[in-house]
C-alpha cells in the first residue's frame, strides 16, 4: 500500500524527513502524530507527489511524482488548512466530480450527513465560507467517492460535536475498504480512530506501535455530570458538546461520540474544581 525506503527531504540545509523507512499494509488505520515541525505535513506532501525527495517511495504501487494524476484519483485527501479557492462551492464540487469520475451529488449527500445543506451555499465562493463549512465540504469531497487511501490532516479540527460524530460514522463505513492515514499533533484526537500509531520527531519515526482496535467509530457514550456550582464557562462548553442542564444548571446530561471520549475528558480537566460527579457509559 505505502512503502518508504530511505526517504529524505531537505529544504536548503534543514533536514525535514531523515532517512524514513516505513511499510503500511492495506486496511491499516494510522495515526501520524508529532509536534509542529516534526515532518508530518512534509511526509503527506511527499505521499501526494508534491515534493521531490531522496530515497524510494511507492503509494498504491505507483510513484507519486511520475503518476500523480492517476494516484490522486484513488486518494481522498483532507488538508489541514483549506485552500483559498475563489470558485463557487458548486463549481468546486462539479470540478471534483469530473476529476474523480464521481457523481457530484454524492458530495452533497455526505455534506448533508455532516450537517451542511449544500444548496444554501452552492453559489458562494468557497473562500467566503466559515471554517466549519469549508471542512465539511473538503470531507465531503474526500469521502463522497470510493478511495483506496484516505489521507486526513487534522480532519475534524473545525467540526462541531454532531458533525464529528457523523464524520466518525462515515469513517466506520470505510473500515476494511480503505487504508487511512490521519495526522494530528494530539494523540487523544485520533487514538480511538486507529489501530497503529506513528510518531515523528525531527523528521524521524520515534514510535511505531499497534494499539487496541475495539472502539466503535459510530458509537456514542452517555454522560452525566454534576457540578459543585453553576458557572457560565462550563455551561457554555457543555452546551457546545450537546449536553443539556437542569433548571439549576448543576446536572448535565447527554451523549458524545465514542471516539471523542478522550477529547471530552481532556476538556473536563479544565473544570475539575467545579465537577463533583462524572458518569460515562458506552451505549449499545
Amino acid at each position: 500500500m505505502i512503502e518508504l525506503r530511505h526517504v529524505t527531504k531537505q529544504f536548503k540545509k534543514s533536514v525535514v524527513l531523515d532517512d524514513l523507512n516505513l511499510s503500511v499494509a492495506a486496511g491499516e488505520r494510522i495515526a501520524l502524530i508529532g509536534s509542529n515541525g516534526a515532518g508530518k505535513t512534509t511526509l503527506i506532501r511527499c505521499l501526494l507527489g508534491e515534493y521531490v525527495h531522496a530515497g524510494e517511495l511507492s503509494v498504491l504501487g505507483l510513484n507519486p511524482r511520475q503518476a500523480r494524476a492517476d494516484l490522486l484519483r484513488r486518494i481522498g485527501f483532507v488538508p489541514q488548512l483549506p485552500p483559498p479557492l475563489r470558485m463557487s462551492v458548486g463549481d468546486l464540487l462539479r470540478f471534483a466530480g469530473e476529476l474523480s469520475g464521481c457523481d457530484a451529488g454524492r458530495f452533497d449527500t455526505v455534506a448533508a450527513q455532516l450537517g451542511l445543506d449544500v444548496a444554501k451555499v452552492r453559489h458562494l465562493p468557497f473562500v467566503k465560507l466559515s471554517g466549519g463549512m469549508k471542512q465539511k465540504i473538503l470531507i465531503a469531497v474526500a469521502l463522497g467517492r470510493d478511495c483506496e487511501l484516505l489521507i486526513l490532516d487534522e480532519p475534524a479540527a473545525n467540526l462541531d460535536p454532531e458533525a464529528r460524530h457523523a464524520f466518525f460514522g462515515l469513517l466506520a463505513e470505510r473500515l476494511g475498504r480503505a487504508t487511512m492515514l490521519i495526522s494530528s499533533h494530539r494523540l487523544d484526537e485520533v487514538a480511538p480512530l486507529v489501530n497503529r500509531v506513528l510518531e515523528l520527531d525531527m523528521g524521524r519515526i520515534v514510535l511505531d506501535d499497534r494499539v487496541a482496535d475495539d472502539v466503535a467509530l459510530a458509537g456514542k457514550v452517555r454522560c452525566r455530570l454534576i457540578l459543585r456550582r453553576a458557572e457560565s464557562a462550563i455551561a457554555k462548553t457543555l452546551g457546545e458538546w450537546g449536553l443539556s442542564g437542569d433548571a439549576d444548571q448543576l446536572v448535565w446530561q447527554g451523549a458524545i461520540a465514542g471516539p471523542d471520549r478522550l477529547r471530552f475528558l481532556g476538556m473536563l480537566a479544565r473544570y475539575v474544581g467545579v465537577l463533583t460527579h462524572i458518569e460515562m457509559e458506552e451505549q449499545a
